[in-house]
Formats: C-alpha cells, structure tokens, sequence
C-alpha cells in the first residue's frame, strides 16, 4: 500500500509505527485510511509557556546573581527548562503516534519513547453524530466517540474521545462516515435541521 505525504511520515519512528500497525490489524482488516497528528498545531498551542518560560528564567538568573535562592536554584531552572521543552515534546509524541481507520474500528496507534499503546473503537461504538472542533493553526479534533476517561491523552475533559490534531478533518470525516456506512451530506443535513428547530 502506498503512503501519502499526509499518512505516516518519514521520521525516525515510522518503522516503530508500521510495526505496530501490522502486529494490531486482525485478519482480513483492511486499511481505510492512515494519518498522523499535525504537530505543528500541537506545539504552537503549548507556546503560551514559551512567554512564561523567558521571563521565569530570567528572573531565576537575577535571583541567583543576588544569591536570593541559593537552596532551590535547581528547582526553578528546571521548572524554566521544563516549559520551554514542553512544546518541543508535544512535537515529538506527535511524531510518535498513528491514526487509523479500518473497516471495523478507528486506531490510535503510539511508540512514545518505547512504550506501544493501542486504542480501538469498533465502528458500532461510535457516536452517531462525528464532532469537528477547530483547534487553529490549519488543524482540528474529530471526536467520534464519548463518554471516555478524560486522563486519555485523545479525549477531551468532558469524555469526547477521537482524533486529535488533523490537517484534513473534513475528509477524514467524509471516509470515516462512509466506513460507518453514512453519508455526510445526510449529517450534515441532520444537523441543520436540529440547529434550525
């Protein structure tokens, strides 16, 4: 099968993720769909620490020249280090992660530093109505599921669960309703009405 710019990147961990992919799929599951998170969105929505890091770090180094916190100088350059990093690991676990739609269920597949996670969610689970929620920077969510833990790293904190950080979420959508045997023009209708009644 081959692989589009928009499914699994050449990165240092795509053979981490093929593997993955390949030991999870069942017999006769066919692949629909691949992707992976932008993680460009995902950093540049964690840059907000970028403008609390600086400051933090330069008031940590006006306290150590003044000799005002001899005892927890390691605490607060860690705590400055820790969220100019942030951001750069949100890039990184991005990088680790793979989105699958199959003709049973939707994957969340990850290698994040060494560890394989799998989630599933059979088609039959999923809501009946997809969610898009615009996250800017050229990116969204598309829940497909609800009522999930809100310790997930793909669920938001009311329990919607599905998709995280998308490019192209609207055909991403388009294939997951017509894997689930929908048509999107019939949702897109339905939610229409219900917005009009």
């Amino acid at each position: 099968m081959g692989m589009t710019i928009d499914e699994i990147r050449s990165t240092l961990f795509s053979a981490g993720l093929r593997r993955l992919r390949d030991d999870t799929l069942d017999d006769k599951e066919r692949i629909i769909w691949q992707g992976q998170p932008n993680p460009l969105a995902d950093m540049l929505m964690f840059r907000f620490l970028w403008w609390i890091a600086v400051p933090w770090l330069a008031l940590t180094f006006v306290a150590i020249s003044r000799h005002w916190i001899d005892e927890s100088i390691m605490f607060f350059l860690l705590m400055g280090v820790m969220m100019i990093g942030g951001p750069f690991v949100m890039y990184l676990y991005d990088l680790q992660t793979l989105f699958v739609i199959t003709n049973r269920r939707a994957l969340i597949l990850r290698t994040a530093w060494g560890k394989r996670e799998t989630t599933s969610t059979p088609l039959e689970d999923m809501d009946k109505d997809l969610e898009i929620l615009d996250i800017g920077h050229g990116a969204a969510h598309l829940n497909f599921a609800s009522n999930r833990s809100n310790r997930s790293p793909d669920a938001d904190y009311t329990g919607r669960y599905g998709f995280r950080s998308l490019r192209n979420v609207e055909e991403v959508r388009a294939i997951l309703e017509k894997a689930l045997g929908r048509s999107s023009h019939a949702s897109a209708k339905a939610k229409k009405a219900r917005l009009s009644a």
